[in-house]
């Protein structure tokens, strides 16, 4: 069982009226919940940890889950209204606009934290950045990290960073004891101030690092080496949730190999690897090919 744990809420993506007016469709979203969709929708045990609201968006968050195999009873409900992200589309790339105050999500803290029964926890996202839920889930994973494999892919949005030493502090605690860091070599780079990827494993407690480099592939660093897993060759609509759909096929296909433990994780081999990022590069290719963040079922691969 994977637990991920982070962000759920509307993306409000850009659209065109048949009057040719600009307009905004509300879409299921956010960096972990597109992770857990698509581990659901990759016949994955997986369940979901956020705070979700009780409104009507939160409804349709927790019928996504439901729809596409998740289990989102280790979630928080509460009243409090759910996060909107504005999108906007550059040439296929995304940008955001995030409504974020004391909503649902936001307001999560230690109190809300479940009891974990998954083998695995995966970690990212914008919720890493804000209070109180960035210091609840900092806590869970550090809970759980002497156990439990814990992956984490901050997802970074320098725009959605007001408190920068605060938040640079948190993921470093907490890459400093996951397993696996998934990064793109933008996020190194703000990390880092370079997209040195075998300095950065140096410096963290992690067996993989993962770094991704869009169309050009991933990089997979080890303390046994460094190898690379092209990309899968696709018409790129754009790239939300893209990465997302990655981490999910890369612990969708550990998980089916028997490496989804501390000690699995640690006996695997470079082909085990391998498979595991070509599986991710695959499911990802499918959903740069469509639409918004719209992960593939088993039956499409």
């Amino acid at each position: 069982m994977i637990l991920c744990c982070g962000e759920a809420l509307i993306d409000m993506l850009p659209r065109e009226t048949a009057q040719g007016e600009s307009a905004f469709a509300p879409h299921a979203g956010g960096s972990v919940f597109n992770t857990a969709i698509a581990l659901g929708r990759l016949d994955a045990p997986v369940q979901f940890f956020s705070g979700l609201s009780s409104d009507l968006f939160g409804d349709v968050l927790r019928s996504g889950l439901a729809a596409s195999q998740v289990d989102a009873s280790p979630a928080a409900v509460s009243s409090r209204p759910t996060t909107l992200a504005f999108v906007k589309l550059t040439d296929g790339h995304a940008s955001y606009a995030f409504y974020d105050e004391n909503t649902a999500g936001r307001m999560l803290t230690n109190d809300d934290l479940p009891d974990v029964t998954a083998d695995a926890l995966f970690f990212g996202g914008i919720s890493l950045v804000v209070e109180p839920c960035g210091a609840a889930y900092e806590a869970l994973m550090l809970r759980e990290a002497p156990t439990k494999l814990t992956m984490i892919d901050p997802n970074i949005r320098p725009s959605f960073i007001t408190d920068e030493a605060t938040y640079r502090a948190r993921i470093s605690r907490m890459m400093g004891v996951a397993d696996i860091i998934k990064t793109s070599d933008e996020d190194l780079a703000w990390i880092m101030g370079t997209a040195d990827a075998d300095g950065f494993l140096a410096q963290t407690g992690a067996r993989v690092i993962l770094l991704t480099r869009g169309g050009e592939g991933v990089s997979i660093v080890t303390r046994n080496g460094t190898f690379d897993v092209p990309a899968e060759k696709a018409t790129v609509v754009d790239t939300v949730g893209a990465g997302d759909t990655f981490s999910a096929g890369f612990l969708a296909q550990l998980h089916k190999s028997g490496h989804l433990t501390k000690a699995g994780i640690t006996a695997a081999s470079e082909d085990d690897l391998r498979a595991a990022a070509a599986f991710g590069a695959k499911v990802a290719a499918i959903t740069v090919s469509r639409a918004g963040a719209n992960p593939p079922w088993t039956s499409e691969l």
